[in-house]
């Protein structure tokens, strides 16, 4: 009798392959590589450029741009470069990145210089590996703004493209080196990406708020502004670019997360995130402030996993309901 773990894993294979098949064909997959830098880690996917695993010169480590083989742009270019076309806001939304607004008081998330917001910092990187999935596993030291340990973190990626799109799998285990961890109720967090400004569900603010081209859904339907706060599985962004070309990025959430399905801090202007640790502000409940709070005890850890999907058409198209599935069964 095959054990029940490997049968899991077989037929999530089996499912991810019908998947691609069914959208584009079966492909030999192209190999990932990296490249080591002073402040950086280029990768690359069949020797185009994917992203960069920029870990030193911001306040936290982060994946920036995201590049489909043709080099079209899946994230926004602020706070990197100049944009005409996007508007300068949240300079803590950068690329892909991972992070949250209270851990032991401390805000990780947000980057406010009177707030005295604590900094992520590379400790080391582990490992670099090339090959159909490309592996980066690193080593970070959570700070307070005074440069006092918090907790550390080891995050491994593990990269691969195919047919139904490019795959980025998190899995991040916070670890409770330097005593007890309260990760705490706010909407501010945490596994994250800022799209395409070309996404966005509506442009501007208040008055001048007006309707984009974008759209923002989640596994159950749950559309635009009404996603916020919402529990989900997954939620999706897409839109077309302005030669017509639609493009999306999914974020899965495992289902062995805790609290599985996670609240979205999912923002009409373009930011997808999943944060298992804001009820209290995404339900309202106002008598209940320390509701979502998770702690992790001294020498204990936590681990958490996603996956990224950087596809082109919408959800339906890109059949991110059953590429879901495929990675549910995952053990």
């Amino acid at each position: 009798m095959i054990p029940l773990p490997m049968l899991r894993s077989c037929l999530a294979l089996l499912l991810v392959a019908a998947v691609a098949a069914t959208l584009s064909g079966a492909t030999a997959p192209d190999t990932v590589s990296f490249t080591r830098q002073s402040d950086r880690v280029r990768i690359e996917i069949g020797g185009k450029h994917f992203s960069d695993y920029l870990h030193h010169g911001w306040p936290k480590p982060c994946l920036y741009p995201i590049l489909d083989a043709d080099g079209t742009s899946y994230t926004r270019d602020y706070p990197f470069k100049k944009n005409p076309a996007e508007v300068p806001d949240h300079d803590w939304h950068r690329g892909v990145w991972f992070a949250h607004g209270l851990v032991n008081g401390h805000d990780l998330w947000r980057e406010i210089p009177e707030k005295k917001t604590g900094r992520i910092v590379l400790d080391s990187l582990l490992e670099t590996r090339n090959g159909p999935t490309g592996l980066l596993r690193a080593r970070s030291r959570w700070l307070t703004a005074d440069g006092q340990p918090l907790l550390t973190d080891e995050t491994t990626l593990r990269i691969s493209r195919h047919p139904a799109g490019t795959f980025l799998d998190y899995e991040i285990k916070l670890l409770a080196t330097h005593g007890a961890v309260t990760l705490g109720d706010t909407e501010e967090g945490t596994m994250a990406v800022r799209v395409n400004e070309t996404l966005r569900v509506t442009h501007g603010k208040n008055k001048d708020k007006r309707p984009g081209t974008g759209r923002l859904v989640n596994a159950n339907g749950d559309s635009g502004i009404p996603a916020w706060g919402k529990r989900a599985s997954w939620a999706d962004y897409s839109g077309p670019l302005p030669d017509g070309r639609v493009i999306g990025i999914a974020l899965l959430e495992h289902p062995q997360n805790p609290r599985h399905p996670t609240w979205w801090h999912a923002r009409d202007y373009g930011l997808l995130s999943a944060n298992p640790f804001g009820q209290h502000d995404f339900e309202k409940l106002k008598d209940q402030p320390k509701a979502g709070d998770l702690v992790i005890p001294a020498g204990g850890e936590l681990l958490l996993r996603y996956r990224l999907i950087f596809h082109r058409g919408d959800e339906k198209t890109a059949r991110i309901a059953d590429l879901f599935r495929a990675y549910a069964a995952q053990p």
